[in-house]
């Protein structure tokens, strides 16, 4: 989305409001998602501001330092990629998974719920990743495992998702345990499409969960809905 060559070009101005992602996303022929990535890197980059609950904001012509911050894969694409390759290799590990790798990944369970409990959302965060990983090493396949090790790679070192991250713990987008014990039941009950669903559920809430911890709720559109629901409920003369 080149939002920032227009906003170099002055067709949005310093100090002035962005259209709505949405309008963003119908002007430049994009998904919403792309328009939130594409919004990540100019806030990473300070050309623009994020007002929770008012928009986003302008701030400068040119990014800051002079240099535009090298934004690497956008963090919905990773997870698109990860629910693709990740809900195949929990198919797979549900054929190959050992009695060890089973212990393993009961442990990395509990030290998710641990992590939750203590409020510890870092020790989580790692469990949670080494609980993905160790999914796809159960799988006894080495690219499997090497594709899959790479995305998360490319997860920890895009600054997109790191800005991402920052605002899913400010929002409380948690790991979930629930959503793990489910995958790990479907792995250790053998069933190869009950893993796959289970990866898939688990990667599609992910992906809700921190489009709606990064929602910016535009203050006019929630004035818009209040009067129609005003409208709607009124005394008809």
């Amino acid at each position: 989305a080149d939002i920032a060559g227009r906003i170099v070009a002055g067709d949005y101005p310093v100090g002035g409001r962005l259209p709505s992602e949405r309008e963003l996303a119908q002007l430049l022929n994009v998904s919403r998602p792309t328009v939130r990535e594409a919004l990540f890197a100019l806030e990473l980059d300070g050309y623009v501001e994020v007002r929770m609950g008012s928009g986003v904001y302008v701030m400068a012509r040119a990014p800051r330092g002079g240099t535009a911050v090298n934004v690497d894969v956008g963090p919905f694409e990773l997870l698109e990629a990860r629910r693709a390759f990740e809900a195949e290799a929990a198919a797979l590990a549900a054929t190959r998974v050992s009695e060890e790798q089973l212990a393993e990944l009961e442990a990395l369970l509990q030290e998710i719920n641990d992590g939750l409990a203590a409020g510890d959302i870092l020790r989580s965060e790692a469990a949670d990743q080494a609980f993905h990983l160790k999914v796809a090493e159960a799988t006894g396949n080495s690219a499997i495992f090497d594709v899959v090790a790479s995305l998360w790679e490319a997860r920890d070192r895009s600054p997109q998702y790191r800005l991402l991250t920052q605002k899913a713990r400010e929002a409380r987008v948690d790991p979930v345990g629930d959503e793990h014990a489910a995958i790990l039941d479907a792995v250790r009950g053998g069933s190869p499409d009950n893993a796959r669903r289970a990866m898939q559920l688990h990667l599609n809430r992910v992906f809700e969960s921190l489009i709606a911890a990064t929602e910016v709720h535009e203050i006019e559109e929630t004035r818009r809905r209040i009067s129609a629901t005003r409208s709607k409920f009124s005394p008809q003369s």
